[in-house]
């Protein structure tokens, strides 16, 4: 059964998976991308998710490949254009990424529209707001408006918003409303797994009230529900947390292998998988898609049986007992990795 599509607005049905390329250029070469964009696409997935900062960890050498090796495979496999959907990132206010316009200090209308042709947010692991932090203020009606002048140019679709907060999400809507823009915030990217369930706690009832839908990123936690982390013979040698170690700051704040608690759950987690007879990384994609706002789920593999593993949740089911047993789980542990 190919993967099934989710209708975002009239005129734009994405695959309830979604590609993310984030390691084209650095874990996969070229010929490896290429083949797990073949298989994807044969299988059904239309739908695949970038940005301008990959691939991760960033660095100027690799800057730029994941967006290349996706146009790459569009033109040399001769893909229908009107068959795929992209989803790319501006990147926000960087000291440490100068490579991209010399490290942006706000993501004004001058950097939005040089990387088609703000405020701080906590993300990536920070669970405190910290007014200290505040980059150059940006107001948002120029985001928009730059936004706006690419869309009226042809250059994309539709906005969405990552790594935001319900207030970020809340007055973007609002001045989106009650402007002569004329667009709609269709998504939200934000993470969502197992051992992050924060979406959870605001945000799902702003998106479900304002009919914006998650795209759910780090399904899987980098891989740390699939367990393999904590297995008696440790992690492959190639698993992205042993390849990077101490080079991720952005994934070693938030999933800590060493982090008791981490491991507990996401131990726990696996039970319940080999409990029911389902892989463990077949049962945190199906817990993602489980959720009532989720679009569309985003997944990252270096290699095509991780690929299949993930389509193939698609056709599980959770029951009643296995949400029982996760939602048992998560009220010991709540949010290990937020």
């Amino acid at each position: 059964m190919p993967v099934p599509l989710f209708q975002l607005a009239s005129d734009l049905s994405v695959s309830r998976l979604c590609f993310g390329t984030m390691t084209f250029g650095e874990q996969n070469t070229f010929p490896q991308s290429l083949s797990l964009l073949n298989e994807a696409f044969r299988a059904g997935i239309n739908f695949f998710d970038t940005a301008e900062m990959y691939p991760v960890p960033q660095c100027r050498a690799t800057h730029g490949r994941s967006e290349e090796y996706l146009s790459r495979w569009i033109k040399d496999q001769k893909i229908p254009r009107d068959r795929v959907i992209l989803a790319t990132k501006v990147a926000g206010p960087s000291g440490q990424m100068t490579w991209i316009r010399g490290g942006p200090h706000s993501l004004d209308s001058k950097n939005i529209l040089a990387a088609i042709d703000s405020r701080y947010v906590p993300m990536f692991g920070e669970i405190e707001y910290d007014p200290s932090k505040q980059y150059t203020s940006v107001p948002m009606e120029e985001q928009l408006n730059a936004l706006q002048k690419a869309i009226d140019n042809g250059k994309i679709r539709y906005v969405g918003l990552s790594n935001e907060t319900a207030y970020g999400l809340m007055k973007f809507l609002q001045l989106a409303r009650n402007s002569h823009l004329n667009q709609k915030i269709l998504t939200i990217q934000n993470a969502y797994n197992l051992l992050c369930r924060n979406f959870d706690s605001g945000l799902a009832e702003c998106c479900h009230h304002e009919r914006v839908s998650l795209l759910a990123y780090s399904p899987m936690a980098m891989g740390i529900l699939s367990g393999k982390y904590f297995s008696s013979g440790g992690a492959p040698s190639d698993a992205r947390l042993n390849i990077f170690r101490g080079r991720y700051s952005e994934g070693e704040s938030r999933y800590k292998l060493s982090n008791s608690v981490v491991k507990a759950a996401a131990l726990e987690y696996v039970r319940i998988a080999e409990n029911y007879g389902i892989s463990p990384a077949s049962l945190a994609i199906a817990f993602v898609l489980n959720h009532p706002i989720v679009a569309s789920v985003i997944f990252g593999a270096t290699k095509l049986w991780q690929l299949q593993e993930v389509i193939e949740a698609i056709n599980i089911r959770l029951t009643t007992d296995i949400i029982l047993e996760i939602n048992e789980v998560h009220a010991r542990y709540p949010n290990p990795c937020p």
